[in-house]
């Protein structure tokens, strides 16, 4: 049994005696758009090949749908490369639409940048893995991701003021 609590009563419930709503409800998941580039096989996949370097890159987008309904996507991008040669490249478009029901305007980004690609994620990795892997290479096996330190960065090279940040439809 889980345990769910409210801000109002403490136990779970909402003022009706019913169970609360929680603030963050997934409603969908999805691939939004997924691409995967071997440019140099067969000669990639030769045996003996040396291990390659792989830069990963990720970035979070939140879109506001309508209200209280937002979009998330989460855009990875892993590129291998070994001697100077593309191994591969794997870009991944993963999107989730969320409902927020009686969160503060002030906390919604930080909500949809942090929460939203967390529950996004291992969704993600698995994506990513199984292309490669299918592919003709080993897994690329993602390591897990601080989505509060990259908000943190991102806001910090943004500064202080602006909008929200939320797109709308």
């Amino acid at each position: 049994m889980t345990d769910q609590t409210s801000a109002g009563s403490g136990n779970g419930n909402d003022e009706n005696g019913g169970p609360a709503a929680l603030p963050i409800m997934i409603n969908a998941q999805y691939v939004k758009d997924l691409s995967f580039e071997s440019p140099n096989a067969p000669h990639s996949l030769l045996p003996n090949q040396p291990q390659p370097q792989v830069d990963i890159g990720v970035d979070v987008r939140p879109q506001q749908l309508g209200e209280d309904v937002f979009e998330v996507t989460l855009a990875i991008r892993a590129e291998a490369k070994a001697a100077d040669k593309t191994v591969f490249i794997v870009e991944l478009s993963y999107g989730g639409i969320f409902t927020l029901k009686g969160i503060p305007q002030e906390h919604l980004r930080p909500v949809l940048m942090i929460e939203g690609p967390r529950l996004l994620f291992p969704f993600a990795r698995a994506i990513v893995s199984e292309t490669t892997r299918d592919g003709g290479f080993p897994p690329l096996m993602l390591n897990p991701i601080d989505f509060a330190e990259l908000y943190r960065r991102q806001i910090a090279q943004a500064g202080a003021g602006g909008t929200n940040g939320i797109a709308q439809a």
